[in-house]
């Protein structure tokens, strides 16, 4: 067990949920974000931090001995806000580990980081990133990041490319991209649990029947998905027509993302 996890982004969808799901990984559970968090509860402190703040990140990650990065923008945006929040955020996150005990770390990377390859396509760790978006660029930065703060420091992280996180899929898309909450906490359990990590690459996903995805490079961590999102299939038919095959979200690992243009600045 951790002496205590940071979790940032923990006002975000999948911050909300974490955090009441991941109590027995440490003893004392510090929940962060720029927005507001309501009372601490049980085993959790309660500190608001914006990740731009470098000073205010350090005294964030001190006393940690395990980060969990969700903390950033979650979808894309304009370049400023995007570069604010997943670039400066995460290059203060790694100095404040870098100085303050190196805590081991899982980064909340993206599937959009190598959205422009086809669904045709099997990927693993070693496929090239193709980013589709200023978001999927973040991502992709973030990775380089912690590999070098793990070669420099050897401070190591696991690089998640979350799919989707939801309850359940809620397009076709997801059949092949869906991962379970309960298949997420028992991956950050392994990941926190394992004498040796390094800084792998792991495709944030459930055990789909249409899956694009290999993670034999990781089987080292022990994790097994459990959950299918196959299940989901015949409620997504009934709710909607599948997608056009030509349509982004039939050809890209991205979807949507593959045809949305730049966001400027109004």
């Amino acid at each position: 067990m951790l002496n205590r996890l940071l979790i940032t982004g923990a006002a975000g969808g999948l911050g909300k949920v974490l955090r009441h799901q991941l109590g027995h990984v440490a003893e004392t559970i510090r929940v962060s974000d720029i927005a507001a968090l309501g009372d601490a509860g049980r085993n959790e402190e309660v500190v608001q931090c914006d990740l731009g703040d470098k000073a205010g990140v350090l005294d964030l990650v001190d006393g940690c001995d395990g980060v969990l990065h969700l903390g950033g923008k979650s979808i894309e945006g304009t370049w400023d806000v995007v570069r604010a929040a997943n670039i400066d955020g995460v290059v203060n996150l790694y100095e404040a580990a870098r100085k303050t005990g190196k805590p081991r770390i899982i980064y909340a990377s993206s599937n959009h980081a190598i959205g422009f390859h086809q669904q045709t396509e099997l990927l693993d760790a070693n496929s090239r990133t193709r980013p589709d978006s200023y978001y999927g660029v973040s991502k992709v930065f973030g990775e380089a990041i912690a590999s070098m703060y793990y070669d420099k420091f050897g401070i190591e992280t696991a690089c998640i490319r979350i799919g989707s996180c939801f309850p359940e899929p809620i397009n076709h898309r997801m059949l092949s991209t869906w991962m379970s909450y309960d298949d997420f906490v028992r991956l950050i359990e392994r990941i926190f649990m394992v004498p040796r990590l390094g800084c792998p690459i792991i495709y944030g996903a459930s055990a789909n029947a249409a899956s694009w995805w290999d993670n034999r490079e990781v089987a080292y961590l022990g994790w097994t998905p459990e959950d299918n999102s196959e299940v989901f299939r015949a409620k997504l038919d009934a709710a909607m027509d599948p997608p056009r095959a030509d349509h982004p979200t039939a050809v890209f690992q991205g979807g949507t993302f593959c045809a949305d243009g730049i966001h400027e600045e109004s």
